[in-house]
């Protein structure tokens, strides 16, 4: 994993909405974006970012690439990682939402060719608060510290960020890892990936109801991270059987070690407690368990 502010960054779609709104922020933040990609729009400029029609095009200009960001078009966001890919670019960020599976499917087989992490689709990206934004993170709710955050929504991992930035409680990155039904990567390679952190000291786990993502992440968790970890699971109180956002991906598995009726909020909850890991009933109990992790003394109220 390399994301510091040296790491060189391009904007796939960079004229796209995605990318005409959050490439200049990124920027702002201290992410060093030196181009952006958008057919038919060579020659131009966004906010002082060179764009070129290809990155072939872009790499004599601006020397190997790292990160790339793709803001395409769901349709076209295959053919904007494949390039990248093929340029040597080896973490590559999917904001774009509902890339078809199939296209998925592909680009799955490619990155693990090619060792490329594939973060997303259907994601707000990476930050490492202070350091670097790649992808759309509200940067106002992060604070720099040793919390590693990992979560499948964009909007609650803003949300338990937000609580433990108002609790003292800074973050080593903030990771999600999309929303739709096949996504890049796993619980369990961002678990690896922070667990080999050094500025990671506890690793907060933000799951939702549907699939059987969380259920295996606590199986790893058991088997091969030795930091400690908490989780929260979303969607508890949501109608059994009912499909709702995130949660469409709801299956019938039959997982090793993970319990009966994979997707539902107690199968997950019961995942993480036979691993012996604190499951938070509502964000805000999140800070809480996290400073008794660390062993951090809870303020005495005023009285």
């Amino acid at each position: 994993m390399n994301f510091t502010p040296a790491t060189p960054v391009i904007v796939q779609g960079i004229m796209e909405p995605l990318g005409v709104t959050y490439a200049p922020l990124m920027r702002s933040y201290g992410t060093q974006i030196v181009a952006g990609i958008s057919s038919g729009f060579g020659g131009q400029t966004l906010d002082g970012i060179p764009v070129f029609d290809m990155l072939e095009q872009a790499l004599p200009v601006v020397g190997p690439i790292e990160t790339a960001i793709v803001c395409n078009p769901p349709y076209a966001a295959l053919d904007a990682a494949l390039e990248a890919i093929s340029a040597g670019v080896r973490q590559i960020v999917l904001i774009s939402q509902g890339i078809p599976p199939l296209d998925m499917v592909h680009l799955i087989r490619k990155a693990e060719a090619s060792e490329t992490l594939v973060l997303g689709p259907n994601t707000p990206g990476i930050i490492v608060p202070g350091q670097i934004l790649l992808g759309i993170h509200p940067p106002e709710f992060y604070a720099p510290g040793s919390v590693g955050l990992i979560s499948r929504s964009g909007t609650l991992t803003y949300e338990v960020a937000w609580a433990l930035t108002q609790a003292g409680l800074g973050q080593s990155i903030g990771v999600s890892i999309g929303g739709d039904t096949i996504v890049g990567s796993s619980f369990a390679q961002w678990l690896q990936i922070l667990d080999e952190d050094e500025n990671t000291e506890v690793i907060v786990l933000v799951g939702e109801i549907g699939g059987d993502s969380e259920e295996s992440a606590a199986h790893y968790i058991a088997e091969a991270i030795d930091k400690p970890v908490i989780a929260y699971i979303a969607g508890r109180s949501a109608p059994r059987g009912r499909r709702m956002g995130h949660a469409g991906a709801i299956i019938d598995l039959q997982t090793v070690d993970v319990g009966p009726e994979v997707g539902t909020a107690d199968s997950k909850m019961s995942a993480f407690k036979r691993a012996k890991i604190p499951v938070a009933s509502r964000p805000s109990d999140i800070p809480g368990l996290v400073k008794k992790l660390l062993k951090i003394p809870a303020r005495r109220s005023a009285g």
